[in-house]
């Protein structure tokens, strides 16, 4: 930027550290390579619209493809829902932040985006989503799940204060982190059947009714999990044909491909229908290369003709957007390229599947299914991840701003929004510990294994330690108020009788805006 106009797209062309490496675009030679000088203010319009869409994605993925299938498997795996909650569901729900600090771990220029975006979220998730949920529906907390995440958040917070203080992570801190997020799953498990044990002897007739039941009622919920607790829509039932009727492999095949429902389209409102045409493309992407599996369904969402296509385009997706299509580029022996040799295999597996199954029951292998649809929507996250990161930074160059202000703010919001809105949905229905359980679940997951990962993967063989460099003082203004917000919800909401009132809600989301005024004034260098 301190370069003339005319330097400008020489110089994105020739530094090293303007190439761009691991995305499909290359933002910043967009920006001042292909625009003209006068016109880079139309191409931030742009750039921010397709910054929108790619969070869209994130989320429709995640929401859609993502958790069903982890689910499913969960279901598979016959695992209790604490236990899924805390593994499979707490993935699916934060595998949006974690890809995006995986990413941004992967090169040391942007980590201070991991930095900013994992700790931005954690206190965007604890003060305004747990604010707006004490506003929308008071509410008396569960005492021991509460006092169990943010003690654990509490420690995965100062942890990663004290390696950021010190500049480097080593191998053996990267595997704490995921044996702490470990330790944190056991300790829920065993919790989990220590109150069960404890409900079913107070339930006894000799105990029922005894004051020792009714505590046991209160300090523990059946709904401590990291999923978001998204509502199902059962409304489908209202539409089943009164006779029976057989649809065939093509009407089946076109009625799986169509992201459009009309009479689901007839209720919505007016902006819902905007959004639904600017998701359709993408949700049609995803139909035709992402497998569903949903064990509530009586066939499991078992569409034989979509799953035969899927068994093609699946793996050709996965090769297509691992490392920005470099291995699906590649050629075996320098002849015969790789993503044709996928797809002469995915057209014989497609073969075998459509001519041994039928249209209506589901073949006993169709969990196998969930397991492709986990990988192809992971990467589908892990590829929009990339591209938000890499578009952040070209953010960052354009508006002169670090990118730890780039990761509390934008990537932060982006990632938590759909979080924000759907536990303050649950809450406003009458489910406030569930959404509180999920304000913690959830981000101490993306806390330890987005660290932990993040930095594990960075690690290049011989070298087992990775350097953090702090951006200034706003990072240490980000952890500290990460920091002293759970400290004052751990000795406030106790003090309270753990009641959490609208009062109570009120402070959080003032203390939200105090810090982040404080914040956006040291990156302008207001405060020193």
């Amino acid at each position: 930027m301190k370069c003339n106009a005319s330097e400008q797209c020489w110089f994105v062309k020739h530094v090293k550290d303007c190439k761009n490496n691991d995305g499909f675009i290359d933002y910043l030679q967009g920006a001042f390579c292909t625009f003209p000088h006068h016109l880079l203010p139309l191409a931030v319009i742009l750039y921010i619209c397709w910054l929108l869409l790619l969070f869209l994605m994130l989320g429709v993925t995640a929401s859609n493809f993502f958790c069903p299938n982890l689910a499913a498997i969960s279901s598979s795996l016959k695992l209790t829902h604490n236990v899924a909650g805390v593994t499979f569901l707490a993935f699916g729900n934060g595998a949006p932040d974690l890809f995006s600090a995986v990413a941004a771990f992967s090169d040391p220029r942007t980590a201070g985006l991991a930095i900013g975006a994992l700790f931005g979220a954690g206190i965007f998730v604890t003060t305004v989503v747990a604010g707006g949920v004490a506003l929308v529906k008071p509410f008396t907390m569960a005492s021991r799940p509460f006092l169990r995440d943010v003690i654990f958040y509490m420690v995965a917070v100062f942890w990663t204060f004290f390696i950021l203080y010190i500049g480097k992570i080593n191998l053996g801190e990267s595997l704490g982190y995921i044996a702490l997020y470990i330790l944190y799953v056991f300790i829920v498990i065993i919790s989990t059947v220590i109150y069960s044990r404890q409900k079913n002897l107070v339930h006894t007739p000799l105990h029922r009714g005894s004051p020792e039941s009714d505590l046991l009622q209160d300090s523990e919920d059946s709904g401590i999990l990291s999923s978001n607790g998204t509502i199902q829509d059962y409304a489908d039932n209202e539409y089943q044909p009164l006779l029976p009727y057989t649809e065939s492999t093509v009407q089946s095949f076109l009625s799986s491909i169509n992201p459009l429902d009309i009479r689901k389209w007839r209720r919505r409102k007016w902006y819902q229908k905007v959004i639904k045409v600017i998701k359709l493309p993408m949700e049609f992407i995803l139909l035709l290369t992402v497998p569903v599996v949903d064990p509530d369904k009586e066939d499991h969402n078992w569409k034989r003709p979509l799953n035969c296509v899927h068994l093609i385009t699946g793996p050709l997706t996965c090769i297509m957007t691992f490392k920005a299509g470099t291995y699906g580029l590649y050629r075996i022996s320098g002849d015969f390229p790789l993503w044709v040799l996928v797809l002469l295999v995915g057209l014989f597996l497609a073969g075998i599947v459509f001519f041994t199954t039928t249209n209506q029951e589901p073949p006993k292998y169709h969990f196998v299914f969930s397991l492709l649809g986990f990988l192809v929507s992971a990467m589908w996250i892990s590829t929009a991840a990339t591209e938000v990161v890499n578009l952040l930074q070209t953010f960052g160059v354009i508006f002169n701003l670090s990118n730890t202000v780039l990761g509390l703010t934008l990537l932060a919001w982006g990632n938590s929004i759909g979080d924000c809105f759907s536990d303050i949905t649950i809450a406003r229905q009458g489910y406030p510990r569930m959404a509180i359980a999920a304000c913690f679940g959830g981000i101490i997951f993306n806390m330890l294994l987005g660290v932990g990962i993040g930095c594990l993967l960075q690690m290049p063989g011989g070298a087992n330690v990775v350097k953090l460099q702090p951006e200034g003082l706003l990072v240490w203004i980000l952890a500290g108020a990460l920091g002293l917000s759970l400290v004052f919800s751990f000795i406030l909401v106790p003090a309270q009788c753990f009641r959490v009132s609208r009062t109570y809600g009120i402070f959080l989301l003032l203390y939200y805006m105090i810090f982040l005024v404080v914040a956006l004034l040291t990156e302008f260098n207001i405060i020193h």
